[in-house]
């Protein structure tokens, strides 16, 4: 493959996972700008995965395809020395948001919003600091991550 083919391919795949991250970055801070993990925590008897509210519905369009594409990129354009510490970065900051995620889904998420039993008083309040600790944290990631792949690809689009 020629360089000229790579850096196009990696500009492309740049082009998703911008798109991805901003669909990220903007759906985990209007959550916690309108706090939807309160209002879901709220609900009786738990919430449904992709019940009606519920923030997978809207994750499910981007989500599957923003890591894989910032990685597609790292790869097809590792020959540009100039954009490949933002490709690294890219790569570790998406990283980095889908661990939280992760966390997120197994330590609060599932206590909080997918439960047979309501939490106590208290324990929902820790839920909820733990959650909005968490997604601070999460944006920073993937805030970053999309400066990065954003920086790459005006590299390689040169």
């Amino acid at each position: 493959m020629s360089t000229g083919t790579a850096r196009r391919i990696a500009a492309r795949a740049l082009g998703l996972a911008e798109f991805g991250h901003a669909h990220w970055f903007f759906g985990n801070l209007y959550e916690a700008v309108v706090r939807v993990p309160d209002r879901l925590a709220d609900r009786e008897g738990g919430a449904s995965p992709v019940g009606v509210g519920s923030p997978v519905r809207y994750y499910l369009v981007g989500a599957p395809l923003t890591l894989p594409a910032a990685l597609a990129a790292a790869v097809a354009g590792w020959g540009d020395r100039g954009g490949r510490p933002w490709l690294v970065a890219a790569v570790v900051c998406s990283g980095v948001g889908v661990g939280l995620t992760a966390h997120l889904v197994r330590t609060v998420n599932l206590d909080l919003f997918f439960r047979d039993r309501v939490p106590s008083a208290d324990e929902r309040k820790a839920l909820l600091r733990a959650w909005y600790r968490v997604n601070a944290a999460r944006l920073v990631a993937t805030g970053g991550a999309l400066v990065a792949a954003r920086v790459a690809r005006s590299r390689l689009s040169r």
